[in-house]
């Protein structure tokens, strides 16, 4: 189902959501189901990862002395991550690059005079960097949730 919605304000722009956003539509998506048709359980157990992760002492035991899901439950992280499953892919991706734009102009316009300065650099642009790949990854991730059945 697209949803088309008309916004006098609106004009096309070379930066921001214009890029990617254009096309976006509301989709309400069942996360479970999702997993359960791709069948991620049975290639997360082919791929011996729960044995990974038991080697590096995270067990089903160590989960439950920690509460992790009673915790997820009180948080309601359920929830959160089916409202989290319904966002635009493409609000992502166009949240991007704003944020890659800055990480490079952290790099350009903070000079390197000092040590100090160069670390400030680097952190600010690793963190705006690492934002900017976090969105895209999740976008493109979102969509293939989102993907049509």
């Amino acid at each position: 189902m697209q949803v088309n919605k008309y916004d006098d304000a609106w004009k096309k722009q070379w930066y921001g959501a214009g890029l990617f956003y254009e096309g976006g539509e509301q989709v309400e998506v069942d996360v479970f189901k999702k997993l359960e048709k791709r069948k991620v359980l049975s290639t997360v157990e082919k791929a011996g990862l729960l044995s990974k992760a038991e080697e590096l002492g995270f067990t089903l035991s160590s989960i439950e002395r920690l509460g992790v899901f009673s915790k997820a439950e009180e948080l309601g992280l359920l929830s959160l991550l089916e409202k989290a499953a319904s966002f635009s892919p493409s609000a992502l991706a166009s949240a991007a690059l704003p944020i890659l734009v800055a990480a490079i102009l952290a790099i350009v316009l903070i000079p390197d005079d000092s040590a100090g300065l160069v670390a400030v650099q680097a952190v600010l642009a690793g963190a705006l960097g690492l934002g900017a790949v976090g969105l895209l990854v999740g976008s493109v991730v979102l969509d293939g949730l989102q993907e049509a059945d």
